[in-house]
């Protein structure tokens, strides 16, 4: 019932720029925060950025000034803007959905299916 579907990801060399997106359906998107994660071989699962359902946007340390998340409610979007990138952002890029919904006793929590990025040297 519940998809997000995400695009974008690929090989990049080192200083490029990608931009990916996530595509929800099956829920009233623009009443959830939605997140960026990434998750680099080996190592677990690391929070990039966060847009809120007010578009407070929010990020990890490591990315910020460089990578931009943002969304369009009406185009049921969430997207993430990745400039000057490096090898070490290399990862499995996921978007993730959470919220209340209309159910303020539970907490939803949606994730796709992820996308490669692989930044060469």
């Amino acid at each position: 019932q519940v998809q997000l579907v995400e695009s974008g990801g690929g090989l990049v060399q080192a200083g490029g720029s990608l931009r990916l997106s996530c595509v929800a359906s099956g829920i009233t998107f623009s009443i959830y925060d939605a997140n960026w994660y990434r998750q680099a071989p080996g190592k677990h699962r690391e929070w990039v950025a966060g847009v809120t359902s007010g578009s407070i946007t929010s990020y990890a340390v490591s990315v910020k000034g460089l990578f931009t998340i943002s969304r369009d409610n009406a185009q049921r979007t969430v997207y993430l803007q990745m400039t000057s990138l490096k090898p070490e952002n290399t990862a499995v890029y996921h978007c993730n959905i959470r919220g209340k919904g209309s159910n303020p006793g539970t907490l939803y929590d949606y994730w796709g299916q992820g996308t490669q990025i692989t930044v060469s040297s």
